[in-house]
């Protein structure tokens, strides 16, 4: 995305900004779920547990997987400790999921920390009306 021409058009550069930004922010999603040794399916049943969705095998980005691997993940976060015989998550399972965001808000951070208190203002001014817009849309 870095490599790519800053766009002149004030809404393409909002858009390809956004989206270099939450491209460097889930790399750094990554790098903190494998410094805990958590895979892609075993991500989506924690995140999905941390959202209270029971059974997790029924999230959305998981439900359509073979009932075998999705077995095979719960078994695997049990034998870990994360998640308990009912399915859900320990107070190590939560532990390892607070550390999981803190790496990643810290892995994030960078580029903000680039900026002056003044321009972080008027940032967060400028996008707080088209986030408040777009929470509005969303429905889970």
């Amino acid at each position: 995305m870095r490599t790519l021409p800053v766009p002149t058009d004030p809404l393409t550069r909002l858009w390809q900004s956004a989206a270099t930004l939450r491209e460097h922010r889930g790399d750094g999603h990554v790098t903190a779920l494998l410094a805990e040794r958590i895979g892609g399916t075993e991500a989506h049943i924690l995140s999905a547990l941390d959202m209270g969705i029971h059974p997790p095998e029924t999230f959305g980005r998981v439900h359509h997987l073979p009932r075998a691997r999705l077995a095979e993940v719960m078994a695997g976060l049990r034998h870990r400790g994360l998640v308990d015989d009912a399915g859900w998550l320990t107070d190590a399972g939560r532990e390892v999921k607070a550390r999981v965001e803190a790496v990643t808000d810290e892995l994030a951070a960078p580029p903000y920390a680039a900026l002056s208190t003044a321009e972080l203002d008027e940032l967060v001014a400028a996008l707080e009306p088209l986030s408040v817009v777009m929470a509005a849309a969303w429905t889970p």
